[in-house]
């Protein structure tokens, strides 16, 4: 596994030192380890997490621009989770409304020594923050409308949502409220993973 992570972060051109490399591998060991007893992922087989999870992940990572970020419908932390270990400078709040799946993100915090992810337990319209965030993002939502709407009080002036998506859909877009609008869509390359992954960057 430690190879084949090696392999796919090199592919997708990116740097990503040891440690940070140990620590997303830690996070698959534990996902696998307490799947078997939550059915925290409909993955099963660590080698396929990499992919689907890890590295579906962190190609997200260069097109994250500030510091504060919420992972809203985190489930078992992703992306938030491979995205705070490769980013120690940002600082994420992982939310979601599961206690099994939360309890989970506090014992990878806890067992991997990551320090900064706070992880809430909330449904995402009762949870009002003190300071917006810089980013919202979220790869849970069935649709970008739905997002924007639950999600409206959560940025800050300047924040923006990051919806990842595998196709984009222009209706989605078109079903948008008026006042939100898609300022860029990113197409994402993940090293293994068939199919087409978008990272689509809407504003209010």
């Amino acid at each position: 596994m430690k190879q084949r992570l090696a392999q796919l972060i090199s592919d997708a051109g990116m740097d990503i030192p040891a440690d940070q490399q140990a620590q997303l591998l830690g996070y698959v060991e534990m996902l696998h380890k307490w799947n078997k007893a939550y059915n925290l992922t409909s993955v099963r087989d660590p080698q396929e997490m990499i992919v689907k999870h890890i590295m579906d992940s962190i190609v997200v990572s260069q097109h994250l621009t500030g510091s504060t970020f919420i992972d809203v419908g985190t489930g078992p932390g992703l992306p938030g989770i491979p995205l705070a270990i490769i980013n120690p400078e940002k600082s994420f709040t992982l939310l979601d409304s599961l206690g099994k799946r939360i309890r989970f993100i506090r014992q990878v915090i806890h067992e991997l020594k990551i320090s900064n992810v706070t992880a809430v337990q909330s449904r995402v319209e009762d949870f009002q923050p003190d300071v917006g965030f810089d980013g919202v993002l979220s790869r849970a939502f069935a649709s970008m409308n739905d997002m924007v709407s639950w999600c409206h009080h959560l940025p800050n002036d300047k924040g923006v949502f990051l919806a990842l998506k595998g196709q984009v859909d222009q209706v989605e877009i078109d079903d948008l409220p008026s006042d939100c609008s898609v300022t860029d869509i990113k197409p994402l390359t993940v090293p293994g993973l068939e199919g087409q992954r978008h990272l689509v960057i809407l504003a209010r």
